[in-house]
């Protein structure tokens, strides 16, 4: 098979599998349902508000409830999902729900995907999944559990997509290609992903490790090794392709978010080419962006943030009265307690008992700010 570069800053053996086209393309709902894992791999990307706790989340939106994924795939214009943990059949019974869901709520052409690691792996689990309309499987072998290999082969007895997909790992070259001669011909396709740090209990205990450059999070050795076991891979005919850390954030990352950003903004949102939104915001004097703010929001007690909200609520009705202001025009944001209207209403309201801002922000349900600028 001949190894190509592909226009997205990877690499690539034959065709794509479908997840991955559709999650190039910004079109996949990124839907963790559970940190609680059956590994303790020591390169996992799963950052400390989720490792090994029961939470979940659809994109960067914390989940509750089958509505509230429902939501988030509409507002981003979701053609897919990728479901990822931890490990999902910890939780079978709400991983297997939310894929009936979202086939019945999308239909069957919303196509949907799963990683996951061997340890539950089973004839039972994966009948589970399938029934469910899963359509596709990908597999993260430990390196060292050769014994659990063997259940890779259960999934060819259903039709779906079968992939494995691993992190190329400095320094575990050999390891990684008795994998890859393991898994010929037991599965449709490899991934091979770059490898980088994250901002997690594993990876901070880790002294050795270094970053190629200054301004990547991409491990050093990590691209080098993957094109390598990438050639290694076509060789033997396996569709492979190696996923680079540029592409999920160039590319990936950065579509996803300016096709929510479309359907979350609102109307007074100014809409940067790159996705952003730039609009106006009042924020109570005790929770002004700055040092230790997401930690202040997270602290935030249901009766606390209740308060807050209603006295903004009050303020809200008394500009909108004062400065003859449409209600649409200026709304409370619940999730962050502040009030959000345009840059240029804001600069017009007077209020001393909140601190106005013009922010530049994500469209993300985060709103994680890129730019305050206190007025």
């Amino acid at each position: 098979m001949i190894v190509e570069r592909t226009k997205h800053y990877s690499y690539k053996a034959g065709e794509l599998a479908k997840g991955c086209k559709l999650c190039i393309r910004g079109e996949k709902l990124v839907l963790f349902v559970t940190g609680l894992c059956t590994s303790r791999c020591d390169f996992c990307p799963v950052s400390d508000k989720k490792l090994y706790k029961d939470v979940t989340y659809a994109n960067e939106r914390p989940i509750e409830n089958l509505n509230q994924v429902l939501n988030e795939a509409k507002i981003c214009k979701a053609k897919g999902a990728g479901i990822t943990g931890g490990d999902p059949l910890i939780k079978l019974d709400r991983t297997t729900e939310y894929i009936k869901t979202l086939k019945k709520k999308f239909g069957n052409k919303f196509h949907i995907h799963l990683y996951a690691p061997l340890k539950l792996v089973n004839k039972k689990s994966l009948l589970r999944l399938y029934e469910s309309g899963l359509d596709e499987i990908r597999f993260h072998p430990d390196l060292n559990k050769k014994d659990e290999w063997s259940k890779i082969g259960l999934a060819k007895n259903f039709e779906w997509d079968v992939g494995v997909e691993i992190p190329a790992i400095p320094g575990r070259e050999e390891q990684t290609k008795k994998l890859i001669d393991y898994i010929k011909g037991k599965v449709d396709f490899l991934n091979i992903n770059e490898l980088e740090v994250a901002d997690n209990a594993v990876w901070r205990n880790k002294k050795s490790i270094k970053c190629k450059d200054k301004v990547s999070y991409a491990i050093k050795g990590s691209d080098e090794l993957a094109k390598k076991l990438l050639k290694y891979a076509a060789s033997k005919g396996m569709r492979t392709h190696y996923c680079t850390c540029k592409l999920k954030d160039a590319v990936q990352l950065a579509r996803r978010i300016k096709r929510r950003a479309s359907n979350a903004k609102h109307k007074f949102d100014v809409l940067t080419k790159e996705g952003m939104l730039i609009r106006g915001a009042l924020y109570p004097p005790e929770l002004v962006p700055g040092f230790g703010y997401h930690e202040k929001l997270n602290q935030l007690r249901i009766g606390e943030k209740k308060k807050i909200l209603n006295k903004l609520r009050t303020i809200q009705k008394r500009i909108i009265k004062e400065e003859k202001i449409p209600e649409d025009m200026i709304i409370v944001d619940e999730n962050k307690p502040r009030l959000i209207t345009s840059r240029t209403l804001i600069k017009r309201i007077k209020n001393k008992e909140l601190v106005r801002a013009i922010v530049t922000e994500y469209p993300t349900f985060d709103a994680l700010e890129i730019e305050v600028e206190l007025i």
